[in-house]
């Protein structure tokens, strides 16, 4: 098995990233420093563009999936949905990019093209 980079380090590296191309970024939940589970929420000027997990392959290898089909517009709701998914996973954070084509930061850095 290939050693993995930690979510605190994967975090601040997207988020150095995000800011250094001109988007803004945010930590909105903290998680677990070594192994938390990870969820974008992805913005372009303000709107919602998705949310999107982070999720291990069988190979070994990290992908992002889109969480839902449709996109949020609704601010309350996008809240309850990390509500209820960090009841669920306490160790999970929770990062809101705002740049255009924030998913693909996130790709690039687990190596995806």
């Amino acid at each position: 098995m290939t050693p993995r980079l930690a979510t605190a380090l994967f975090v601040n590296a997207l988020i150095r990233r995000v800011n250094q191309s001109g988007g803004m970024a945010a930590v909105l939940a903290k998680g677990d420093e070594t192994a938390g589970a990870l969820i974008l929420i992805t913005l372009e000027k303000g709107l919602n563009t998705g949310i999107w997990a982070r999720t291990l392959t069988a190979q070994g290898a990290y992908e992002w999936t889109q969480v839902n089909s449709q996109v949020i517009e609704n601010e309350e709701e996008i809240r309850d949905f990390c509500a209820r998914r960090r009841a669920q996973d306490p160790d999970l954070w929770i990062v809101e990019l705002d740049i255009p084509h924030a998913a693909q930061f996130a790709a690039e850095l687990d190596g995806q093209n």
